[in-house]
């Protein structure tokens, strides 16, 4: 109507085009700027995560000498099998190993359990773990994902887990029975503990005079629970779909280099569970084939002791350490004799299970409540 082409058209406002570009260039600002608040927003999480983690160190282990009469007594933990139990089941409560192992440290610091019953509580954490991953798939199947393709990441987890985690406790066994990690030591400063104790005992005695030992020992769940979680809001977030995985191309069909990225992914995260959870959704898309997976799992198995090797080294008890390292070494052990030189029988194996279980309802069944009666057994035994 005005015989002028939209290309011709000016804004009223617009002499010379100059607000056009005043705005582009606020909205270019505006970017650079939520990335800063960003970043600034995972230091802060991070800050006050790694607070709240020495916090509920310290009540733990000032509430663990209240507690460990109470595990002895009612629920007659007294073995390095009740204590696999026991981590295996704890896992289960929280939905997350990671905790239950810290929490393992804390018993051992206050001299609760022995660093084999340390050993095997935190092996047990790491079993139950696994079950997270077999929850998100239930929710993926319950959302209409098929169930073969919802479901097989978890069950892969908790088999590969177990099928590692159990004969590496034997190796863990002679490692710290046979006295061979002795030297293997690694302490912070007695200055450093020092500065730990002035700054967060006292805190730790105010709660301690309004209550008793077991609500501390409580509390501290309640906040360790909660430093975990800070933790992973400042972690790197990782997109499995466009990240880490979208690049490996021809590299996933290829089981070391599957076994690299999940002991990268799970270093990134530092969580297991959420490193183990992102294969859920690549294999109800069909992003990654089940049997590439396994590897995977095994990586992420051995990574996944970083925050409990930094628990070990804020506790004064000089064995952490050394029980952690027995952990990292037998589990590693018995990763890379499968995968040099079992891997395509035990890939084999595995999968045959995972047909068995998945295409069969009572089967399925009778799975999940042996992964639940299995450590009932082992804390009652």
């Amino acid at each position: 109507m005005s015989g002028l082409s939209h290309e011709d058209e000016v804004h009223p406002l617009d002499s010379g085009g100059g607000l056009p570009e005043l705005a582009l260039g606020s909205a270019a600002a505006v970017k650079p700027r939520s990335r800063v608040v960003r970043r600034m927003l995972k230091i802060a999480f991070a800050l006050i995560g790694l607070f709240l983690f020495i916090l509920a160190l310290r009540m733990l282990s000032k509430g663990a000498g209240g507690i460990g009469p109470f595990l002895k007594t009612n629920l007659g933990i007294e073995s390095a099998v009740n204590t696999l139990g026991f981590g295996w089941l704890f896992a289960y409560g929280v939905l997350s190993g990671s905790p239950v192992a810290s929490i393992a440290l804390s018993f051992l610091d206050s001299e609760v359990i022995t660093p084999l019953q340390t050993f095997t509580m935190i092996t047990g954490s790491r079993l139950g773990a696994s079950f997270i991953v077999l929850v998100i798939g239930f929710i993926y199947y319950l959302r209409g994902r098929q169930r073969a393709a919802s479901i097989s990441i978890g069950i892969l987890s908790l088999s590969v887990t177990a099928t590692t985690y159990l004969p590496a406790l034997l190796i863990g066994y002679w490692l710290l029975e046979g006295n061979m990690l002795d030297g293997l030591t690694l302490a912070l400063p007695s200055s450093v503990f020092d500065v730990v104790e002035e700054i967060f005992d006292p805190m730790v005695a105010w709660v301690l005079g309004h209550t008793n030992n077991l609500v501390l020992f409580g509390l501290g769940i309640g906040v360790l629970l909660l430093a975990f979680n800070l933790l992973d809001r400042a972690l790197p977030q990782v997109d499995a779909e466009h990240n880490a995985f979208g690049q490996v191309g021809g590299l996933i069909y290829r089981p070391m280099a599957m076994f690299a990225l999940g002991a990268f992914v799970t270093t990134l995260t530092l969580s297991v569970s959420v490193s183990l959870s992102i294969l859920v959704p690549l294999s109800a898309r069909g992003f990654i084939r089940r049997e590439n997976t396994l590897p995977y799992i095994m990586g992420a198995n051995i990574t996944t002791f970083i925050d409990t090797l930094i628990a070990s080294l804020l506790i004064k008890s000089p064995f952490g350490f050394t029980v952690v390292m027995a952990e990292i070494i037998s589990i590693t052990i018995v990763s890379l004799v499968i995968l040099l030189f079992f891997y395509r029988p035990y890939e084999r194996a595995i999968l045959r299970l995972l047909d068995r279980v998945v295409n069969n309802t009572p089967v399925l069944i009778t799975f999940m409540v042996t992964m639940v009666v299995i450590p009932i057994i082992l804390l009652l035994v």
